[in-house]
């Protein structure tokens, strides 16, 4: 959860309701959007 929290900004009670399988797909895409992009060295 701290992780969905922190990459998207919502409060831990924003995802206390949440169903198991929505919080897995939320945290899927804070990985996503979290991860670092690779560049191209010269």
């Amino acid at each position: 959860m701290a992780d969905v929290a922190v990459v998207f900004h919502w409060p831990p009670q924003a995802m206390d309701e949440m169903p198991l399988s929505d919080l897995m797909l939320w945290r899927t895409k804070a990985a996503e959007r979290s991860k670092p992009t690779e560049t191209k060295r010269k």
